[in-house]
Formats: structure tokens, C-alpha cells, sequence
């Protein structure tokens, strides 16, 4: 199968494009490398560094004829979105929809979207939440990620274009940038392993739900075989909170750093986690490293990356 993987050079799209050329697939890598590195991408790759939203992306299908998209090229700060809505929206939006109409203008078959488990729905009233869950996101970025669902919606029923939306719990593992606001594990790792101190926010009881990257391409590949479309939660269906998440990382990176606490963050939700009940019973799949046994790994990765420095 041909599958192009946008934002494959970042950290859960190299893990997703690995394991589609172990599998024996043909991958195309899409990505303009604002966030993404050139040594995320695994070999026997190709790469176009294009961003999603340029008229070229077009020519790029055309010459291509992928059989299959898996999106994850976005813009995915939270703090951003709020702080500059107009360019969260020109990529997550209008850079998604300049996809879709290259995939059906090319004959794409299947399209995987790289959707959102925690902000799609604000602050949940149930817990854990099903796909059923009231959607009402809190930022910009949330809204972005609900209108492609829509919009994977209205592409299937006017063109006939296969859908799935995973909408991933907090994602971590190897790879994972410890720069900018996303990703706690990869931010908490990185300053202990420098004997620094990480602050968190708040009193630190705010919950997630921290989902392993070899779970989520687990998940990504099952929906190559899926023959109908859908939307799935992916995610462990366990709520861990920050202080409990910052003693497992300074216990495993041997750091002797204090326990610190700043300012709650502005419009941060106090609890989050997903139901995966849909998705196990649809496609199989379970999340099946715990969150220590990940986190152990996570730390050995940025050890071996600091020592190859």
C-alpha cells in the first residue's frame, strides 16, 4: 500500500511511518520541518518538505496516487491556538481541507486523522469519556480538530472517502520534543536529566490520561483493514495526576530535584481522561504498556540521545 504520512518527521507520525515500512507498506513523508527533525525519519522513506497547506501538495498526490493519508501535521500548542486562533486554523483547517481535496481528487481510499481526546471535549462531565461525550472544546485547537471530523464527515457522504478519527489520549514515548508547551513527560524528563527542576503547574492534581506512542501506531495501523469509518478514543481509561506523574520521572531519572509548584495555568482542565471501550470492540485494541513500564523507556531514549550528543 502507498501511505503518505503527514508530519512524519515528528515524534508519534516517525513512530507511525516505521512501523508501516516494517509491515512492507510504501511511505511518503509530508513535512515542512518546523517542528519535526530529519532524524525522526526512518529509512527507506522518502521525504517532501512541503507544508500541508501549499498549492503543491496537490501535484504531489497526483504524482504519487496514495491508496492511504495518516494526518498528523499540525499546529499543536493549546497556548497558541488561544493566543493566535487564525493560524491554528490555517493549518489545522484549512491545511487539512487542502488534503482532502487532493485525496479525492486522486482516488485516496482510506484517510487516518490525528484528532484530539482531551481538548474535543472541554470539561468532561462523565469520566472516563465515550465518543457519545458532549464535544465542547476549550480552545481554538480542540475547535479545530471537532470541524475536520465534521468535515471527514461531509467528504465520505459527498465523495465516498473512507474515514477514521483517533482521538488520542496524552501522548508520550521516545521522540516526544521537550520544547514548547505539549508534552509534559518529554518537558519533566529533560530538565531533571539536565539537574534542572520542573515547575508544576498549580497544586498538580489536575488528571490525564497518558497514553504510550507504540500503543497509539498500534492503533494507527489496525485502521489500514478497517473497512468502514469511524471515531475512536485512544487511550488507557486511567486518570493520573501531575504530582504523582513527577515522583515516577524523578524516580527513574535518579534526578534529587525538589518538588516545585508555579501558577495554575489559565483555562487548563482539571480532569481528562477517555474511554477506549469503542475501539477495542471494533478493532481489537487495548493499551498494553503501563504507564511506569513507559515512562522507564521514555527516560532510557533521552539518556541515549544526551549520551550521543
Amino acid at each position: 500500500m502507498k501511505v503518505l504520512v503527514t508530519g512524519g518527521a515528528g515524534f508519534i507520525g516517525s513512530h507511525i511511518a516505521e512501523a508501516l515500512i516494517s509491515a512492507g507498506h510504501s511511505v511518503t513523508i509530508i513535512d515542512d520541518l518546523s517542528m519535526g527533525r530529519l532524524e525522526n525519519i526512518p529509512p527507506k522513506t522518502e521525504l517532501v518538505q512541503e507544508d500541508i497547506r501549499s498549492e503543491r501538495v496537490r501535484a504531489l498526490f497526483e504524482k504519487y496516487r496514495f491508496d492511504a493519508v495518516v494526518h498528523h501535521a499540525a499546529q499543536m500548542d493549546v497556548r497558541k491556538s488561544v493566543d493566535d486562533p487564525m493560524f491554528d486554523a490555517s493549518v489545522n483547517i484549512v491545511g487539512s481541507l487542502n488534503l482532502l481535496e487532493s485525496c479525492i481528487r486522486t482516488g485516496v481510499r482510506q484517510f487516518i486523522f490525528a484528532s484530539t481526546g482531551g481538548a474535543i471535549y472541554g470539561e468532561q462531565e462523565t469520566f472516563p469519556a465515550t465518543e457519545t461525550h458532549p464535544t465542547f472544546p476549550l480552545s481554538p485547537y480542540g475547535v479545530a480538530k471537532l470541524s475536520v471530523e465534521k468535515y471527514l464527515h461531509v467528504y465520505h457522504e459527498a465523495y465516498g472517502l473512507k474515514y477514521v478519527s483517533l482521538r488520542y489520549a496524552n501522548v508520550y514515548g521516545p521522540r516526544q520534543s521537550p520544547h514548547g508547551e505539549a508534552g509534559v513527560v518529554a518537558i519533566f524528563t529533560e530538565k531533571m536529566l539536565a539537574g534542572g527542576e520542573p515547575v508544576i503547574n498549580g497544586d498538580g492534581s489536575q488528571t490525564r490520561d497518558y497514553v504510550y506512542v507504540g500503543d497509539v501506531v498500534d492503533a494507527n495501523l489496525r485502521t489500514l483493514d478497517y473497512q468502514h469509518c469511524g471515531i475512536f478514543n485512544v487511550g488507557t481509561g486511567v486518570e493520573t495526576d501531575v504530582n504523582v506523574l513527577f515522583r515516577h520521572l524523578r524516580e527513574l531519572s535518579g534526578s534529587g530535584c525538589g518538588e516545585s509548584h508555579g501558577e495554575a495555568k489559565k483555562g487548563e482542565q482539571k480532569r481528562s481522561v477517555i474511554s477506549s471501550a469503542l475501539i477495542r470492540e471494533r478493532l481489537g485494541w487495548r493499551s498494553t504498556v503501563e504507564l511506569r513500564d513507559g515512562l522507564r523507556e521514555t527516560v532510557a531514549s533521552f539518556k541515549r540521545v544526551r549520551g550521543a550528543k
